[in-house]
């Protein structure tokens, strides 16, 4: 049995935004304590209103070398794009 603790990713929701963002990883022997650590780690502050965590081993993801053959088949979909729209002043920053 390995005594090395796992590693988790860390998500915080600010108080002012509505999703979770990445702020860093840590080692824990169990979620709750990930949770315990983060809270204690990145949120010295009173910054989150919610914590995620994540097994590091959990998490599949793209490589940045991946992105031309990724994203490729989007760009002849323009329909995903609305680049063509105009967009008043009035609505602001979407």
């Amino acid at each position: 049995m390995s005594k090395e603790w796992l590693l988790w990713e860390i998500f915080i929701r600010g108080q002012h935004g509505l999703s979770h963002r990445h702020v860093g990883s840590l080692h824990a022997p169990d979620a709750e304590m990930a949770i315990k650590n983060a809270r204690d780690v990145y949120t010295r502050r009173n910054e989150g209103v919610s914590i995620w965590v994540v097994e590091a081993n959990n998490i599949s993801a793209s490589s940045p070398s991946e992105k031309g053959p990724l994203y490729e088949p989007s760009e002849s979909k323009i329909y995903r794009h609305p680049t063509f729209f105009d967009i008043p002043d009035e609505v602001g920053h979407m």
